[in-house]
């Protein structure tokens, strides 16, 4: 580029060199001087001049991010070359054809009701309509790039009108053909990818036959009618009154179970200390009853063992009774078959003494 630049430079400072080498011929001229070696060197600066404005004119400096398109007046060119120019320097016919350059590097048309953010000053948000007949404002950006295969037919289609004449006008008639598939609720919320999918693929379809590329579809935001807005906005407040009033009630019931949770905790102290105190008397009936039945045990062994000893000695009998009797008896106690009732003697006074 800077040497098509610099050989521009030299072709335009060559004409003011045959302008001074005429002015020179001129002035030897009216002097009456000798001009034929003036008149070589104004030829040979024409020639110079012209073989550096062709060269300058016949060259051509492609960007990276471009494609050239030569539109040729040469015969058999149909006005056009079939192949665009490519990045680097190139060649084409000085004085009948010309490059027309497109960017093949990604753009982005915006549509925003914001007055400053897309390509159109003001409000230039989609109006559409949606299945059940709300109005809504669709904010979007369609991210494209031009086919670097098709530049060719671009321009011949659309030349620099693509962007209001293809890009907007078919982006603004597929938005609204999507959002009338649903209803309103579902464009913002259940069903806005959806809508989005189904744009980004018809765009992507329809781009592509016109010799455009889709790199991204962005549904950015959608607003509604002032009407429609309110009406959410009750219908928001309403919902956020009645969860309110579920969350009262739900703190009533949790206030309510605990406050029966702990009346049953209660209650469930009372019968387990009911139950551990009838379980100790039952232990205390029970040990009481054990320890009866081992005494009962022990007195009827003991019993037993006294009729035996009986058994085999009935004087046992006389002696558990004269036991009974000790120490206060003042008799001598004899044997049954003894008629005899002898008196002791008195112990204190050494005289014995009859009852």
């Amino acid at each position: 580029m800077n040497f098509i630049t610099l050989i521009g430079a030299v072709a335009a400072f060559s004409w003011l060199g045959v302008i001074a080498l005429i002015g020179l011929l001129v002035a030897r001229t009216a002097r009456r001087q000798t001009v034929g070696g003036a008149v070589t060197y104004v030829i040979i600066a024409v020639v110079v001049a012209l073989a550096l404005n062709v060269v300058s004119a016949g060259l051509v400096f492609i960007e990276p991010t471009e494609r050239g398109v030569v539109v040729s007046g040469v015969p058999g060119n149909e006005g056009v070359r079939s192949e665009a120019l490519t990045p680097g320097l190139n060649w084409i016919v000085p004085f009948l054809d010309r490059v027309v350059t497109y960017p093949i590097s990604r753009q982005t048309y915006t549509m925003s009701i914001a007055p400053s953010e897309g390509q159109i000053i003001g409000d230039d948000s989609v109006e559409a309509r949606t299945s059940d007949g709300q109005v809504v404002f669709v904010d979007a950006s369609v991210i494209f790039a031009l086919n670097p295969t098709t530049i060719v037919d671009v321009h011949i289609d659309w030349q620099n009108q693509y962007l209001d004449g293809l890009v907007r006008p078919l982006s603004r008639g597929i938005i609204r053909d999507a959002v009338s598939l649903f209803g309103v609720e579902e464009v913002y919320s259940t069903e806005r990818i959806t809508v989005t999918d189904n744009i980004t693929v018809e765009l992507e379809s329809k781009l592509a036959e016109e010799g455009l590329i889709l790199v991204d579809f962005v549904l950015r935001n959608i607003a509604f009618s002032p009407e429609y807005a309110a009406s959410v906005e009750q219908k928001q407040v309403a919902e956020q009154q009645a969860q309110q009033a579920v969350f009262v009630v739900e703190q009533r019931k949790q206030e309510a179970e605990q406050a029966r949770q702990a009346a049953q905790g209660v209650a469930d102290a009372v019968v387990i200390s009911a139950e551990g105190e009838a379980q100790r008397i039952l232990i205390e009936a029970r040990a009481d009853a054990e320890a009866r039945l081992i005494q009962a045990e022990a007195e009827a062994q003991a019993l037993a063992l006294l009729a035996a000893a009986i058994a085999e000695n009935p004087d046992v009998l006389t002696l558990e009774y004269i036991d009974k009797l000790a120490p206060g008896i003042q008799v001598m106690l004899l044997p049954s078959d003894n008629p005899f009732l002898l008196p002791l003697p008195d112990i204190n006074s050494g005289t014995p003494s009859i009852p």
